[in-house]
């Protein structure tokens, strides 16, 4: 009993031995193995590496220059404590966040800006390339020092990895534009407003039309029936009778289109807002019977001038996406050479000595 206890002892040893050996054979190449590195998954991770890479900001740019205060300035503040308001001028702001791609992220960043009385121009938020990452672009009008505030205390967010202003760097700035525009004539809008989904007059003009052409008939077999009987009386002014037959019957000034007629209008239209569209690199994405979808992409002074051109045909309805930038990359050779020619002073000729 003893020898068989004794040698199932000796087995158990053995088999604890190998198992040992062999984890830590598992660990030591695991240690070798490089490891991938840490995934981003949180909001936490754009605070780690704000505080890992923490940069001192330079001082805020004053609001105002000195200035000698008068008498009744300095008793107003010293009564009612309101020091004058600031002369800086407001102008607009381009601030391009980089944030957490997590939810929740655009109501913080715009209750920021509300709190601080900001209109928002425009805000544009897409993810990028990184899963993890997104890219907002903020335009907003404001003075120099009250928006440097609101930017650093967007930096200050969890979520929020940096915020750049792009307001004095030389970027490029794209907006895109989607308009729809009648082909029928500016007279025939309000009827395509009123209208169906495919932007169609609405009946009313359709029974408008039909009550003219009954008017126009009935003025026609008057006109018939008294050319039939003997006349009685001197021939009426021609001048009047065209009158009275028009404001009758309304001949000339309410006569619907005919089919040819219309057809040839949405012709020319059409040929119109295509020429116009090739001059601002704009393209139809759509034609319909009454109505077309133009698509332009450029500065937000380009799709307005775009917007005023097009609107005399007839706007239905537009969309805009809002202002979107990138930094444009600097090229060592031209900036050497704007350097240089910046240093180099006109000289007047004539203040040179002789010779």
């Amino acid at each position: 009993m003893l020898l068989y206890l004794e040698r199932a002892y000796r087995v158990a040893s053995r088999a604890l031995f190998a198992t040992r050996g062999l984890s830590f054979t598992a660990r030591t190449l695991s240690d070798e193995l490089p490891k991938p590195p840490r995934p981003i998954d949180d909001s936490t991770s754009a605070l780690d590496y704000k505080t890992s890479h923490k940069v001192r900001p330079p001082p805020l740019p004053k609001m105002d220059l000195p200035r000698s205060r008068s008498a009744e300035e300095a008793v107003t503040n010293i009564l009612y404590n309101t020091p004058p308001p600031s002369l800086q001028p407001y102008k607009k702001h381009v601030l391009n966040c980089l944030v957490q791609n997590e939810p929740g992220v655009l109501s913080r960043v715009s209750g920021i800006l509300a709190g601080r009385g900001f209109n928002i121009d425009s805000l544009v938020v897409c993810r990028t390339e990184i899963r993890d990452l997104s890219r907002m672009c903020i335009v907003i009008s404001g003075q120099d020092g009250v928006v440097e505030q609101a930017r650093r205390q967007l930096e200050d967010l969890v979520p929020v990895w940096a915020v750049l202003d792009y307001t004095e760097t030389r970027t490029i700035q794209r907006e895109l534009l989607l308009v729809k525009v009648s082909i029928l004539g500016p007279e025939y809008l309000d009827d395509q407003l009123a209208g169906g989904p495919s932007h169609e007059p609405r009946a009313a003009h359709r029974a408008h039309a039909e009550q003219t052409k009954l008017e126009r008939e009935m003025a026609l077999a008057r006109h018939f029936e008294e050319s039939n009987r003997p006349p009685q009386h001197p021939p009426p002014d021609p001048s009047s009778s065209s009158t009275s037959t028009t404001s009758a019957g309304g001949v000339e000034g309410a006569r619907p289109l005919t089919p040819s007629e219309a057809l040839r209008m949405r012709h020319q239209h059409l040929q119109s807002l295509h020429v116009l569209a090739n001059q601002f690199g704009a393209r139809i994405v759509d034609v319909s019977e009454n109505s077309i979808i133009l698509e332009m992409s450029g500065k937000t002074s380009r799709v307005e001038a775009f917007l005023s051109l097009v609107k005399p045909f007839g706007i239905i309805e537009s969309a805009r996406t809002g202002l979107m930038a990138m930094p444009r990359t600097p090229i060592a050779g031209l900036l050497e050479e704007d350097a240089a020619n910046e240093g180099d002073v006109a000289v007047d000729a004539s203040l040179l000595p002789p010779g």
